[in-house]
């Protein structure tokens, strides 16, 4: 059901709110532990003697900023949006598929690590000297503490390194496979400091998929310490706008940087991978990349990367990504509550004409967030939705985009709305208005 006047819906969260707070003067509320997006965290990196910079500008020198044993904030750096420096950024954040031991490394002579493990620091601003402009999810922490939240207490952080996915059962993916042990760890601390109460997962896009698949691994035993999952944006069967990457690349919102420059680099991303439309999910007799000789279906990936000029992607995604979105995972008995944005305009089909893929395609628009197609968006709900033991609910913002999920104040007030009442277990309000979708006015 559709509703028109938006403010009856916060009334309803409202009432949530104050119906729990009312309950108890000191409300035990569930631990949280946040996972970020894609980009949604800050990256260290250390240059070592094995480093071999592509010129002077990029020597071991840059940056200037580095603590005595030679650490640096290497996402979010702003000297990314100068050309030069893009280019430093692009040859140290690349990543290197080895196919003799079958898994991803770093780039020679690089060294990267996740700051701030279990806490919320690093997902606040991805450069705390430029908060305004890189604020992630620091309005959405605001809004927990208004609540009761505390960080550090029952509020943590599950940063991690995303440009690297998992990978379908029987291939290593050692980066991605450590932080999944490290968020179940993370999980089973935050409950036990909180007197065994099982925890709320609130992740955003890719964050969604790691928790979604920390689940489906996990024994049933142990899925009694996760009391509810949050989904925000989640982009369950990958996006079309993937496509956009690998062919000509992307800013990623950044002004000013050329996208040709950190195109190799947002290829090399095993995560990258992964986001790529899942045959799955998006219909493959439909194209979603359009050339003056051929098309390209979610069921012709392989060809496509070899036709964009990247071949080597072609047998990991073939052997280890395939078999991982053949199938999206149920969230195994954990209820699960996907806060998704629609009516914005998202790439549904690229048109590319007699310039090659280094020229920015023409593209026809479908329904969205502006980054994940409403296909991916529902994907969990249309496959799991209504199956036995199986509780997943959505709730649809419309106007509001991807990442302003984490700011937007009507989509904040409706996670608050859902935190709440899984706090104070009123499931017929939230229930309510799960089935309602929001108006931005």
């Amino acid at each position: 059901m559709k509703s028109h006047n938006p403010h009856s819906k916060i009334a309803a969260l409202s009432l949530a709110m104050v119906l729990y707070t009312s309950c108890t003067a000191s409300p035990a509320l569930h631990p949280m532990v946040l996972i970020p997006g894609a980009g949604g965290n800050q990256l260290e990196a250390r240059l070592t003697s094995a480093y071999k910079p592509s010129s002077l500008v990029c020597n071991r020198w840059y940056p200037l900023g580095k603590d005595p044993d030679g650490w640096f904030r290497m996402w979010f750096d702003p000297s990314v949006l100068l050309r030069p420096f893009t280019k430093c950024f692009s040859e140290r954040m690349k990543i290197y598929y080895d196919p003799d031991v079958d898994d991803y490394r770093n780039a020679p002579g690089v060294e990267t690590r996740v700051p701030s493990f279990g806490s919320t620091d690093s997902l606040l601003y991805l450069d705390p000297n430029l908060k305004h402009i890189t604020s992630y999810m620091e309005p959405l922490v605001t809004s927990l503490e208004e609540i009761g939240y505390v960080a550090g207490q029952n509020l943590f952080g599950a940063p991690y390194d995303f440009r690297y996915g998992l990978a379908a059962e029987g291939h290593p993916c050692d980066v991605a496979s450590d932080f999944l042990g490290d968020l179940k760890t993370l999980i089973e601390s935050a409950s036990d400091s909180n007197g065994g109460r099982p925890v709320i997962l609130v992740s955003h896009s890719l964050g969604g998929l790691f928790a979604l698949h920390l689940l489906d691994r996990a024994p049933a035993s142990w899925r009694r310490r996760v009391k509810h999952m949050i989904a925000l944006s989640a982009p369950w069967g990958g996006t079309v706008e993937e496509m956009l990457t690998f062919a000509s690349g992307t800013t990623l919102g950044v002004p000013l940087v050329d996208p040709l420059l950190v195109r190799e680099e947002q290829r090399s991303s095993s995560s990258n991978l992964w986001l790529m439309p899942s045959p799955a999910v998006f219909d493959g007799a439909r194209p979603i990349v359009v050339t003056p000789n051929t098309s390209y279906s979610s069921a012709d990936i392989v060809r496509f990367l070899r036709d964009i000029g990247f071949p080597e992607g072609a047998r990991p995604y073939e052997t280890r990504i395939l078999p991982l979105v053949e199938r999206l995972p149920p969230p195994s008995g954990v209820p699960v509550t996907c806060v998704v944005g629609s009516g914005v305009e998202t790439a549904e089909t690229l048109f590319y004409g007699e310039g090659g893929w280094d020229e920015r395609p023409e593209v026809a628009y479908g329904d969205g967030d502006g980054t994940v197609n409403m296909v991916s968006l529902m994907a969990l709900q249309s496959a799991w939705g209504g199956v036995k033991n199986q509780s997943i609910k959505v709730i649809e913002i419309g106007g509001v985009s991807h990442t302003s999920i984490l700011k937007d104040e009507i989509a904040l007030d409706a996670i608050i709305g859902v935190v709440s009442s899984i706090n104070s277990e009123i499931s017929s309000i939230i229930g309510e208005v799960s089935s309602i979708k929001f108006e931005v006015l």
